[in-house]
Formats: C-alpha cells, structure tokens, sequence
C-alpha cells in the first residue's frame, strides 16, 4: 500500500486529489495539508512513504524547500512536486532538492497516478525539454516516458501493463503513440537509441 501525503492550498484540488487516491486499491491519503512549511515535520511523524506537494502554498510556503527537507531527514520518503506555473527553472530547483519525480497540473489523473506509483518503486519523471536528443521525445507523456523506460529494462507487454496498473491492450495503444511521436516503426529500435543516446538509464529513471 502506497501511503500518500498531499500538500495542496486549492481545498478543492487537494480533497478531489484525496477522493481519487483513496478510491485506488493500492494508495491511501495517510495526511492533507496546506501549507508545505508543516510537510517535513508531518512526514516525519506519520508512516507515509510518497508526498504529493505543489511547489507554491499556503502562507507562500515553498514545496520544493519543504522537499528538500523531508529528503534531507528521510531519503526513502518519495517526493513528487506538482506545479500550474510554467516557471522553467522549477524544475532544476527541484532535482536540486533531491525531488523524485515532478509533473505539471495539466496532466490527466490516469498519467498522475502513473508518476506517482512509478515513482514509488523507486523511478524518476521529469518534464523534457524541446532539445531532447531523438526526434518527438518532448512530446511525450509522463506515461509514455515510463512504458519507454521499462521497454528500455527488457520488461514484456504484460509486465509493463501489470508494474504501471493498464491492461496490455492500453499498454499497446500507447507504444504505437510513442512511435508515431518519435518517427519510429520499432519500440525496440526506439529504446535501443534512447540507452545509446543516454536519454534513458535502464534502473536508474531519467533524471
């Protein structure tokens, strides 16, 4: 079981964010909170293992800096950081803090859910950038990203569907997805180019 901590100041976002996670058989809402500046101490004392957070909260609270905080004092502790602001150096404060993973809120819940529990086992999403190495990737989805990835550990169809929560009839609409993006006709050939290329390390998520 995934034990969630989400640290959102919209109280609508944050209690639809707990309603979602809770309906899911494998995650729990263990706290809710407001503001970032209360997410390292409440980390500490409650047994959750990821934390949901945006980056701006309550009382002008910084998540990045409570993230940085709660990774200093537990490192197992998974931290996914969440923005609406399309602010670019976001993201390099927040692999600078030690952040899992990080998404913007234009996401659809399905590739959230996805993040988060690919970043519980121990994965890395960030966003990518326009001059991102093989031709298409910037285009590509938090979800897409992953399934490339574990294509890149040799993972089958089915195992890629049952480690990311799909169906394999899912996991196969989206390869074509990714190949249609990339230019591609083969995901294998596609992977292969991604290890070359250093875009992905098998194991080791892509930060």
């Amino acid at each position: 079981m995934i034990e969630v901590m989400i640290v959102e100041d919209q109280a609508m976002l944050r209690e639809s964010l707990a309603q979602t996670i809770e309906s899911q058989e494998d995650m729990h809402v263990a706290a809710c909170l407001a503001d970032a500046a209360d997410a390292p101490g409440r980390a500490a004392e409650t047994d959750c293992g990821l934390v949901l957070m945006d980056v701006c909260t309550e009382h002008d609270s910084n998540g990045i800096v409570a993230a940085r905080r709660i990774k200093e004092a537990n490192p197992a502790v998974r931290v996914v950081i969440m923005t609406g602001m399309p602010e670019v150096t976001f993201v390099e404060q927040a692999k600078d803090a030690g952040v899992d993973s990080f998404v913007y809120k234009n996401v659809g819940i399905e590739e959230l859910l996805a993040v988060m529990r690919s970043t519980a086992v121990g994965y890395s999403t960030f966003p990518h950038t326009p001059d991102s190495i093989f031709s298409g990737a910037a285009a590509l989805t938090d979800v897409e990203i992953s399934i490339l990835r574990l294509v890149c550990e040799a993972k089958t169809r089915k195992e890629i569907a049952a480690e990311l929560y799909m169906s394999e009839g899912t996991v196969k609409r989206r390869i074509g997805e990714i190949l249609a993006k990339t230019g591609y006709d083969n995901i294998l050939r596609l992977a292969v180019h991604a290890v070359a290329e250093g875009n992905i390390v098998p194991g080791m998520g892509n930060k």
